[in-house]
């Protein structure tokens, strides 16, 4: 069995996640080391919503308690291999993935969650010193993650960076997944960890670049969670870093986006009717909306 330091160095290098396959043997890796209690210091519950838990390593791990874990989404060892399959296997059947009930769908979206979150929980293990590399690692990895996904299920989209000249100035986008069909761009995705200080950039970046452009194109937005950890040791709880105010104003008095996709939903976006119709779950995007999407 690997120690928290040995998983902590594969996360840490980006080139170890260069295929589906190579993140899938991490979840793997990383599953097999959390069912074990005797490789962590201690199992935490949320006090405030207790289907959210925390890990927090040994000494080799700095003591450091991992980001928020929702239970309900983050697969045991028991049921990973399984979903682990499953995964693979239906990214290469389109019409099946398109055909998936309900219970297969939560199944598609719990294990990108539980990839992405055994990565960065590992990092997690990292010194304090080293909290935004961390940060900027986990981001890219599923910003790498989302690329691949779409790749398999054989898209024409890349990451790039797009330079627009604007009245003798140039602006660029760093596009996370740009869509093309016969050379013209179809849909510009954007995806990251958390809207957390990001959730205005997405909407700006998508009213800029049409306008300037002069086009329409739909822009859509992925978030992996919107959660984050509170309190001292030991009354720990999570607080929620999704600013509702500020997306129903975008949303209502800017232009709002060709969808929203959490892996992890806030309560309160599913209980607000607004929010509820703007925002959906990642299986959503990738069973049917992106079909459409990318055909406008």
């Amino acid at each position: 069995m690997k120690t928290i330091n040995n998983i902590c160095s594969i996360a840490k290098e980006k080139e170890n996640f260069n295929s589906l396959d190579s993140y899938i043997d991490f979840c793997r890796l990383y599953s097999e080391f959390i069912a074990d209690s005797k490789n962590y210091e201690a199992r935490i519950t949320s006090q405030n919503e207790h289907n959210y838990k925390f890990y927090q390593y040994k000494e080799e791990g700095f003591y450091n308690i991992t980001r928020p874990i929702n239970s309900n989404l983050f697969l045991s060892v028991e049921n990973i291999e399984k979903a682990l399959c499953f995964f693979k296997y239906i990214l290469k059947e389109k019409e099946v993935l398109k055909n998936l009930n309900q219970d297969e769908r939560f199944l598609l979206n719990a294990t990108i969650y539980t990839i992405q979150q055994s990565i960065g929980c590992a990092l997690d293990a990292l010194p304090a010193s080293e909290n935004n590399t961390a940060k900027k690692i986990n981001g890219d990895l599923f910003e790498r993650l989302m690329l691949l996904i779409f790749k398999e299920l054989k898209f024409q989209v890349d990451s790039c960076v797009e330079k627009i000249s604007f009245d003798g100035f140039k602006m660029t986008y760093q596009h996370d997944l740009k869509f093309t069909i016969e050379g013209k761009t179809k849909a510009i995705g954007s995806v990251k960890t958390s809207s957390k200080d990001r959730i205005d950039k997405v909407f700006t970046d998508k009213l800029f670049y049409n306008k300037l452009k002069n086009v329409d194109i739909p822009h859509f937005a992925i978030f992996l969670n919107d959660v984050q950890r509170k309190g001292k040791e030991p009354h720990y709880g999570i607080s929620q870093t999704f600013l509702r105010g500020h997306f129903k104003a975008y949303t209502l008095v800017m232009n709002p986006l060709d969808g929203v996709y959490y892996c992890d939903l806030r309560p309160i976006m599913q209980t607000d009717p607004k929010l509820r119709k703007e925002i959906k779950r990642l299986d959503h995007l990738i069973c049917k909306d992106i079909w459409t999407i990318v055909q406008k």
